[in-house]
Formats: structure tokens, sequence, C-alpha cells
């Protein structure tokens, strides 16, 4: 079993072995010597290096209090979340499934040796309460790849207590740099080792890459897709840490490369990449299960809340909990189990070959201002065809699903003008905007069909077991006067959008 650690520290070189005195630096009262520490850690990668080149590091490590798997993952600057579990002979599978998408069918082979004799010390304050942790480390590296390799250095290790102030890290940082140690150039001592002990490996498609500033219409969207494809691949391990909005996000990304396949097929050829389109369609609708559960419920939830107590008759809160535990039950385990299926894998393969070698059509190499201009241009007419005719529509059965449709249509036209901001600039972030907006009210009113679907179903089920069913009713009332209101909003938005927007081109 794993568990999760906020790591929040910094490193310095020093050619000095020995520690400045910090005694009355930023609160710290004592600095207590904790005697020295033997670490021996073997790092794991695959052989084309993908861990280390999107700064995650796996190891097992053996000696001090800690011993065990560690993997960790970015998410600042000085700040990791250690994954942990116990030592085994083994990768354990609760952290290679959090390599999956990076690792798919390559092996993770050991590459690094580090060999540390650590000298620890506690920074305390005048309580003895524990501010920081230090530690001296003498490294000793050994490649275990190839011809091998070996290097050595000293490194100084200041690591936050948990809870604590990084102010804190500041003050001490101050006090290091004026006793000559200087910030270490390495994120973290595998990467030094990688660094100094052998060439770099030449880097797998799914490490972050520096490409040239973009020039053709083709850069450009190919740009747009690396940067959805890099983060499609840097999720999959938070949706199955369950981080907040990790599922969301990652459902966002999904949409995001299949719009702009779909609105840039006059730069990427459609008959290659539709199939690519649809498994993206599968994925964010296997995302999406979870998603629209959770909004609706916390829709009718909310809703219910603002209800006066005596508008609320019968065991209505009982039966949204029931109703809603029985949509989500297993979802969590269904959804790694897709993240963990051939399928997903195939797909991610299939992203790295169509960015590896892009179909690209003859208007990839023109010059980006009219190619991107014209396919936003066309997202947004159909747009417009599909909002003025929900609009004339008569309110209710016909107008739902077109308004719905219009929604649609504003989120394809909202990412096609995301990807085409870096060349055409305002135009293209105003219809940004234009689009997102359309997006929220037409969502709200989306969200509003589906609440009054969902208090019919509960109203039968209710009215079945022989409860009162008043309550359902009432939601339901106040949720087609909301549905009601955003539709005599709508045409007044839109005048406002089709006043003020300047489209790119």
């Amino acid at each position: 079993m794993a568990d999760t650690k906020r790591e929040i520290e910094r490193k310095y070189e020093s050619e000095h072995s020995g520690l400045p005195d910090l005694t009355g630096v930023g609160g710290i009262a004592a600095v207590i010597d904790k005697g020295v520490t033997e670490l021996d850690a073997v790092y794991y990668d695959t052989a084309d290096e993908r861990l280390a080149a999107a700064g995650l590091t796996l190891r097992r490590r053996t000696g001090g209090a800690d011993a065990g798997w560690h993997l960790k993952f970015p998410v600042a600057p000085g700040v990791r979340d250690e994954i942990r579990a116990p030592l085994s002979d083994t990768v354990p599978e609760t952290l290679a499934g959090l390599l999956r998408s990076r690792v798919r069918g390559s092996a993770l082979r050991p590459q690094v040796r580090l060999r540390s004799a650590r000298d620890v010390s506690h920074l305390v304050d005048a309580d003895g309460a524990l501010l920081a942790e230090v530690g001296v480390d003498a490294v000793h590296a050994d490649r275990l790849t190839g011809d091998g390799g070996s290097a050595q250095w000293t490194e100084i290790e200041v690591e936050l207590a948990d809870g604590g102030d990084p102010a804190l890290l500041d003050i001490v940082e101050q006090r290091l740099r004026r006793a000559g140690v200087r910030p270490s150039s390495a994120a973290s001592k595998v990467a030094r080792a990688l660094a100094e002990t052998a060439p770099p490996a030449a880097p797998h498609p799914d490490a972050p890459q520096t490409p040239e500033a973009p020039v053709t219409a083709g850069d450009h969207v190919l740009a747009y897709l690396r940067a959805q494809r890099d983060a499609l691949v840097a999720l999959d391990p938070e949706v199955r840490r369950d981080v907040d909005d990790s599922v969301h996000r990652m459902r966002v990304a999904t949409r995001r490369l299949r719009s702009a396949l779909r609105s840039y097929g006059k730069v990427l050829d459609r008959a290659v990449t539709d199939p690519v389109g649809e498994e993206l369609k599968w994925l964010g609708g296997e995302l999406g299960l979870d998603r629209d559960q959770e909004v609706l419920t916390e829709r009718l939830t909310a809703a219910l809340d603002a209800l006066p107590p005596d508008l609320v008759t019968g065991p209505v809160r009982a039966r949204l909990r029931t109703w809603s535990g029985a949509r989500r039950g297993g979802s969590r385990r269904r959804l790694v189990a897709v993240l963990d299926g051939a399928r997903h894998m195939a797909l991610l393969d299939a992203l790295d070959a169509l960015l590896a070698a892009p179909p690209l059509r003859p208007a990839a190499s023109r010059p980006p201002e009219r190619v991107l201009a014209k396919a936003v241009r066309k997202d947004f007419a159909k747009l417009s065809a599909l909002l003025d005719a929900a609009l004339a529509l008569p309110p209710g059965h016909d107008r739902d699903p077109a308004l719905h449709e219009a929604r649609k249509k504003a989120k394809r036209t909202r990412y096609a003008a995301e990807a085409a901001v870096p060349a055409l600039g305002a135009p293209a972030t105003g219809l940004v905007k234009a689009a997102k907006t359309l997006q929220s009210l037409l969502g709200d009113h989306q969200d509003s069909v589906m609440a009054r679907r969902a208090l019919r179903d509960l109203a039968a089920e209710a009215r079945a077991a022989g409860e009162e069913t008043f309550t359902y009713g009432v939601l339901h009332g106040r949720e087609e006067q909301r549905a009601a209101a955003l539709e005599a909003e709508l045409p007044e938005v839109w005048r406002r959008i089709g006043a003020d927007l300047s489209l790119p081109g």
C-alpha cells in the first residue's frame, strides 16, 4: 500500500563538507545533530530515460527511517509529491500504474545507484518544535547501464517540516549564500548522476520538448496538439491518485485534441486523424461518466439545501444519496481499469505516432494568419447558425437539444481559437472569451435539462416506494424557471457578442 507526502525542499552545492551555523536564523533556536545515516538507493527508468525527461524519479532505497520504494512527481519548483510503498524486490504495482502512461510497454530497469552518507541536523524553534531538516550528503553515484561511470559530490538538502512556513527556506538560503553555498544546478540527485556518469539518452516522444517557435500553420496546430498530448499523459497519474479536478482537466484535454483535429482538417488529413478522434471521444466519454454524475449531484444537493424546510417532505436527501451512490459505485475502479487497458495505451501510442509523423496537407506549409483564421471563422459561422436556429424554436422539447448542440459547437470554436491565439493574437483571444461565455451559459442550461430528467426519475422511484413526491416537483419547477431565465438572457448575450467581436482575419 502506498502513501503520499508533500516534500518542500531546496538543494545546494558547496565546496565545503560542513554546514554553516544556522542558529538564530529565521526563528531557529537550535541546530540539533542527529548523526550520520547511510543511504543506498537504486533509481529505475526506461532505457530511453522517459521518467528523467519528465522530471520523475523512482527509487528503491534502504537505510534511514523511510526505507522503501519512492516515486516523486514535480508539483512546483522545490515542491514534489513523494509516493511511498514498502520494500519489495520488484516495482510495486501501486507505483507502476502511476507510470503507465509514460512507460507503457517498456521495462523499468535499474539505471543509477546512489550511496550517500547523510549528516542530519534538525532545525528547531525555542519550544523544540521541528522547523526543517538539513542533510549534508556525501554522494557516490554509479551508472548501472552501458559502460558505467561514476561521480562524487557533496550536497546540502534543506527540507521544510510538515506544515512549516516556506518563508523559512528563503531566510535559510540567504545565510547559506553568504557562506558560499549555491543552489544546485540539478533538479535532483539522480538528474545530476545521469548527467555526470554518461551522455543523455535520446529523448522519448513523451519528454517535454522545446521546439523552435512555430512559423507555419502546421507548426501552430502541432504545437497545440503536442501540449494537449503532454497534458493527457501527465494527468493520467493524477486521475489514478484522485487529485482534485484531475478527471475534468483530463477530459478537457481529450476535447481540445479532438476539436483541433476536426477544426484544422485543412492542415492535417482527417482520413488519418478521424480514427484518433473517435478514440479520444471514447476516452472523454469514459472520463465524463464520473464527472457528469458529480456535477448533477452537486446541483441537486445545492437546490435542495436552498429550499425552505416546509417545502421538503419525505426522505428526499436519503433518496438522493442512494441514487447518486448507485450510479457512482465502483466508478474509480472502472476508470483505473480503463486507464490500464490496452485501448488507452494504444490511443497514447497513436497520438505519439501522429505527432512524430503528422499527415500534413498543403495548407500546413502556408502562413498561419490566413489558414488558421479561415478555420476559426468557419467554426464560428457554424456556431452562429446553430444558435440562431435554436433560438428560433419554441421553448421545450425541440429547443433543448438544439441548444445543447450549440453548446458543443461553442466548445469546438473556443478550442480552435485557443490554438490560433499565438498566431492571431487579440482577435482570437476575444473569440476564446466570447465562446467561453456562451459555453458557460449553454452549459448551465443543459445542466438544468439533465437535472429535470433526474428529478423525474427520482420522483418515479419515490412514488413506487410510497413516498411523497411534492419536493421533487418543487425542484423541477425551479429548474424550469432557471432554464427559462437563461433562455431569455441568451439573445441579449448573443447580440452583445456579435457587436463586440472582431473575428480573426
